[in-house]
């Protein structure tokens, strides 16, 4: 029988900003806090699809670890699944503000992002006239 390696969730005095900044830097995992911060906690088998992007298990498994080390989330093992909510709370008493700016930021990202997508597929189209 194989044993299952412990999670590594490190202390809240050993969370750094270069690690948050770090574990955000990647835009899938930046969305995937985005989600799990409105949420109370979701499995890794909810963010297989990511901005419309189809995103393979083994990758999915690594931006959790990713996430997990730099101490944004805590992640727990139920069956087969992993659980896994943000220690957001933790991290504003250490960093007041931190998350909430960078979370904003990527608000604010996001919703440039989807605007020039569709100023380019309008300006694909063909017109008649």
């Amino acid at each position: 029988m194989r044993t299952m390696r412990p999670l590594v969730h490190p202390s809240i005095e050993d969370i750094t900003v270069e690690g948050i900044l770090h574990a955000l830097s990647d835009p899938v995992r930046a969305a995937i806090y985005a989600e799990l911060s409105i949420s109370s906690g979701a499995t890794c088998s909810n963010f297989l699809k990511i901005s419309d992007r189809d995103i393979p298990k083994s990758t999915l498994s690594q931006h959790f670890r990713a996430l997990r080390e730099a101490g944004l989330i805590r992640s727990e093992r139920q069956g087969v699944e992993m659980r896994n909510s943000t220690r957001c709370e933790e991290i504003n008493q250490r960093f007041p503000g931190l998350i909430m700016t960078i979370m904003k930021a990527h608000q604010i990202q996001a919703a440039e992002r989807m605007r020039a997508t569709k100023r380019k597929q309008g300006s694909g189209r063909s017109r008649v006239g």
